[in-house]
């Protein structure tokens, strides 16, 4: 299963709000609700949040394994 709570985290601790996010990264409503459940995204989705935070892609998603 796939986490995007660190991405969450991450936005509050930058001032930003999800809409931000879509229009400096170009991302479109839909990629932010699949984010929101946790639903998988393209890599190239990935590479384009963590160029606008600045980040790398460990500090936006974590895997966490099914028990």
């Amino acid at each position: 299963m796939i986490s995007y709570n660190k991405l969450w985290k991450l936005l509050i601790d930058k001032g930003m709000k999800k809409k931000d996010l879509m229009q400096e990264a170009g991302i479109s409503k839909s990629t932010i609700i699949k984010l929101n459940h946790g639903e998988s995204v393209t890599t190239d989705t990935l590479a384009r949040i963590c160029n606008t935070l600045k980040c790398d892609m460990g500090d936006i998603v974590e895997f966490v394994p099914e028990e």
